[in-house]
């Protein structure tokens, strides 16, 4: 944490905030060019950042005096950078592995806590003009990208979309290629749901043409007549991309949606241990509406050694203000059950 000489009664506030578990309120009076009195960083996924991007930019007009910097260079970098003190705290799309977790409590002295904040539904993005509203299965989805089913009309294809007139051109597959929290989602699902034959992992294991970070992967499913991809929906949205309807565990052919991808989470569970809050979910949910393809973004800190501006921005992203306009950005805010949890873990950190 960066302090600047002059900043005592802005530190008093930063302690007071969190030690008692309740963000600091605006300053109204602030002239806009205060200057920074307190930073903090984090790094990490690249499925979160419009969330963060946004989260950053309407704490910093609440608090002028206090700046929060993030890095997106994927969940496995800031569970890396976290563990070795460079940032003071990590984005990731999937919980840290026991040896990442025992070298995260060392680097704390304490518990190395996860607290789910935002749903990042994740899109099958294609470019294919004419064929606008495209389904698919997860047995489809498993044999496009294990390389089995290779044109856009082939008879899997097809049998998902009858009375659909698809092209016979190949299909131009994208799969991230670095270590990707989105990744391990993703065959993740595909091995609940689809009969994937690879263990769920952060990198890649099957076909396709590998491009780094969800940015890259979006621009290259653009620019590519007959790409088909996995993105996170904020990433699709914004440059509107087409998506599939994905056929959840009932049969039911879902299109992607922030309050599609809530549905999915509605009965997911707590997993984690000693005030650790992994979050484990259905992926054959048969929920009506609901959409089957979600990941979890989660912001790793520490759980009693934890910076107390860190705590402060938490406390932010997990309140009404900062759940209520994730949609805005393609994301799905968390599940009033599961967002009561979060609040309560931060209330007890110190």
């Amino acid at each position: 944490m960066k302090w600047i000489v002059g900043s005592g009664l802005v530190v008093a506030l930063i302690l007071a905030a969190g030690l008692s578990g309740t963000a600091l309120l605006p300053r109204e009076d602030a002239p806009k060019s205060s200057p920074v009195a307190a930073s903090i960083s984090g790094s990490g996924s690249t499925a979160q950042k419009g969330a963060m991007d946004a989260w950053r930019a309407e704490f910093n007009r609440i608090h002028p005096d206090l700046q929060v910097y993030y890095r997106p260079n994927g969940s496995g970098a800031g569970i890396r950078d976290f563990i070795t003190g460079t940032t003071t705290f990590a984005g990731a799309d999937v919980a840290m592995r026991p040896s990442e977790q025992a070298l995260a409590d060392r680097r704390c002295g304490s518990r190395a806590v996860h607290l789910p904040m935002v749903i990042g539904p994740i899109a099958l993005a294609y470019n294919l003009p004419t064929v606008p509203d495209l389904k698919l299965s997860p047995a489809t989805l498993t044999g496009i990208f294990t390389g089995q089913v290779t044109t856009w009309d082939a008879p899997q294809i097809a049998a998902d979309n009858p009375r659909t007139a698809l092209p016979h051109s190949p299909i131009r597959l994208f799969h991230r290629s670095d270590d990707s929290g989105t990744t391990h989602n993703f065959t993740t699902y595909l091995q609940a749901a689809g009969g994937w034959p690879h263990s769920p992992s952060r990198t890649w294991t099957g076909a396709g043409q590998g491009v780094a970070g969800s940015l890259g992967i979006t621009q290259a499913i653009a620019q590519t007549e007959g790409a088909l991809g996995y993105v996170e929906y904020g990433f699709a949205s914004n440059v509107r991309l087409q998506t599939a309807q994905i056929r959840n565990a009932s049969g039911e052919y879902v299109a992607l949606s922030p309050q599609s991808a809530t549905k999915a989470l509605q009965d997911a569970r707590i997993i984690g241990k000693n005030g650790d809050l992994v979050v484990a979910f259905d992926y054959r949910t048969k929920g009506k509406g609901a959409y089957p393809i979600v990941l979890i973004t989660y912001e790793i800190t520490c759980s009693t050694t934890s910076d107390p501006l860190v705590r402060t921005f938490l406390h932010y992203t997990a309140s009404d203000a900062g759940q209520s306009y994730l949609s805005l950005y393609g994301y799905g805010p968390l599940p009033r059950n599961l967002l009561v949890k979060v609040r309560n873990r931060l209330d007890a950190m110190s």
